[in-house]
């Protein structure tokens, strides 16, 4: 990949703005999301966007898995072709951690894992697609309360290892894009109506300071990065919706970020 040649298109990509806008199921409207077209033969060999879901509910129907979906999987998947040389398919995927197929994916993205409860099966699932080569991406959770519930189910998974704070020299902030600051990205309706006005934290003092955390196996290999105060999913996801949003979030930290974390995942 090229640093430079990225970055310009990247920079050019808010000519498409006004293409993009809110999206239905993948497989019925993309409503402005192009395709592109998939490697026939070879079409396994395509990066694939993973997200997860979990069993584990909030308010008795509404779905935490679900958040920005399928806008941000859609949009990220489309940004993640545009602007490197990764082939990706269009469409994504939905799955449970204890789907066989999972193992043919070697990356996962699991979203609001603020009230998330594992079944058995799910954490027996996790953990042995993570020792096996796969990464999970964490995103969007925010404050002491969600991160004490996370943190409880994670070591279930892996009771003795720990969870590394990531600093900003770390490479992952680098590799593709070069990020010099830990990159926090709010929901929209936050940036635009929250006090100040720009704001990039939620939960008031608890979400003020982003975190990216890792956990790592015996050889040393990143085998979860946790995005912690931030959403860079809905970075993702609104990026048709509020042209100095798209421009302030989802161009400078969302879509950089994200490209970062996938470039790591499938290098490392």
């Amino acid at each position: 990949m090229i640093k430079g040649s990225l970055l310009l298109l990247l920079l050019c990509a808010s000519s498409l703005y006004a293409q993009r806008g809110r999206y239905v199921d993948p497989r019925i409207d993309r409503k402005g999301v192009p395709r592109w077209d998939d490697k026939g033969a070879f079409n396994k060999d395509v990066f694939t966007f993973v997200r997860i879901r979990y069993s584990s509910y909030y308010g008795g129907f509404a779905q935490k898995w679900a958040t920005d979906y399928p806008d941000s999987d859609l949009n990220f998947s489309f940004r993640l072709q545009q602007l490197t040389s990764m082939e990706v398919d269009p469409d994504g995927k939905v799955m449970q951690l204890t789907d066989k197929e999972l193992l043919d994916y070697p990356f996962i993205y699991l979203i609001e894992p603020g009230d998330l409860t594992f079944e058995d099966e799910e954490v027996a699932a996790l953990r042995k697609y993570l020792l096996n080569g796969g990464f999970l991406m964490v995103d969007d959770f925010w404050g002491d309360a969600e991160w004490n519930n996370f943190e409880l189910e994670i070591k279930r998974v892996f009771p003795k290892k720990d969870i590394v704070d990531l600093t900003i020299d770390h490479p992952i902030f680098h590799c593709v894009f070069d990020l010099k600051e830990m990159p926090q990205v709010p929901s929209l309706q936050a940036a635009l109506h929250g006090r100040p006005y720009g704001k990039t934290w939620e939960r008031e003092e608890e979400g003020r300071v982003p975190h990216y955390r890792a956990i790592y196996d015996e050889k040393g290999r990143m085998m979860s990065i946790i995005c912690h105060n931030t959403d860079l999913g809905d970075g993702w996801e609104r990026e048709g919706e509020n042209h100095w949003y798209f421009k302030e979030f989802s161009e400078k930290k969302a879509f950089p970020m994200g490209i970062n974390i996938v470039f790591w995942a499938m290098t490392h």
